[in-house]
């Protein structure tokens, strides 16, 4: 069998147990859709997509893999990259810090020693790196982080205005975190527009197809897959791989690095991104979610796919690195 056979083999074999995959797990109920955003929990709760997107631009998809959904907090791995592309990572790490920090996404928690937020895939790290996103006044600021998405994207995205507005309704807990910040001198004095800011970038519709490109570019050095276009600095997808494996998912992160071992960034819309650096990106859209804000599916399927393919970043072999 030639090499290109090969791995034609082996791309078919991963999108039959993705298939298989699917039809085991559809029955599935535990978990329920995010409720704290009044809009979220409006959702069909048994949607269920797996994609997968390779970095030379092989697309896998199962189920629903067409449908939108919010990407929510999965925004803020992106958008970290677009604060470390513009301002360098002295600046960023002046007000975010990386350090894992075990306690729920929302906590109102900072790095006192440091003065600055914990690290980015919290929500206090997040609300201080959109702070950081240029632009005179939210429209214009709104418009740059739709122009970053459109990079990764290939297209300009549309927000869910009613879930932009359901999270600006139920934001308080956001403003409390916010504010504290800018008592500390953190984020700077425009705290109800870097707020707005920061809900419209949860609010952006995506596919299980679009995270899994987002993925494929990210884990091809910033390429993206298709248009062959430098989306973002290779050297700044090492910082997002290193943030998304040790803070990706919440207060999981640990055992996620340790079950399932791939970088990757969940939201609570239901979406889960992981990335297989040189390899590609593997997304599971399923709103229900467990106690961490995890998809319940999405935590399933990778598990099992990074056990039947030994995906795990530190297996000692790695051979779903021969799939290049």
């Amino acid at each position: 069998m030639t090499e290109d056979a090969e791995r034609q083999a082996r791309l078919a074999w991963f999108e039959q147990t993705c298939s298989n995959l699917h039809e085991r797990l559809s029955p599935l109920t535990e978990g329920k859709p995010a409720s704290y955003i009044p809009e979220l929990a409006t959702v069909d709760p048994d949607r269920f997509a797996i994609a997968a997107v390779t970095t030379d631009g092989e697309h896998i998809q199962v189920g629903d893999h067409g449908d939108a959904f919010t990407i929510q907090s999965i925004s803020k791995l992106l958008l970290y990259g677009l604060a470390l592309e513009t301002h360098g990572r002295e600046h960023v790490l002046e007000r975010v810090g990386v350090a894992p920090t075990g306690d729920s996404f929302n906590a109102i928690v900072l790095d006192d020693e440091m003065n600055r937020a914990p690290n980015p895939m919290v929500n206090a790290g997040a609300i201080a790196v959109t702070d950081l996103v240029v632009g005179d006044g939210l429209d214009e600021r709104v418009e740059e982080v739709r122009s970053m998405y459109e990079r990764y994207l290939g297209r300009r995205p549309e927000i869910d205005r009613a879930v932009w507005e359901s999270e600006r309704a139920t934001g308080n807990r956001n403003r409390a975190i916010a504010y504290l910040m800018l008592s500390r001198g953190i984020i700077r004095d425009r705290v109800e527009e870097t707020l707005d800011l920061y809900f419209a970038q949860c609010s952006v519709l995506v596919t299980a197809d679009d995270l899994a490109t987002i993925g494929a570019t990210i884990a091809n050095h910033g390429v993206h897959p298709e248009t062959g276009e430098q989306v973002v600095r290779s050297e700044v997808t090492r910082d997002l791989l290193t943030v998304a494996l040790t803070c990706g998912m919440y207060d999981y992160a640990g055992e996620w690095a340790f079950s399932v071992g791939i970088p990757a960034k969940s939201g609570v819309g239901g979406g889960i991104v992981g990335i297989l650096p040189g390899v590609g990106g593997l997304a599971v859209f399923s709103p229900r979610l467990d106690g961490h804000g995890n998809s319940v599916r999405g935590l399933r399927v990778f598990e099992e796919l990074s056990q039947e393919f030994e995906m795990h970043l530190f297996h000692p072999d790695r051979p779903w690195r021969r799939a290049d």
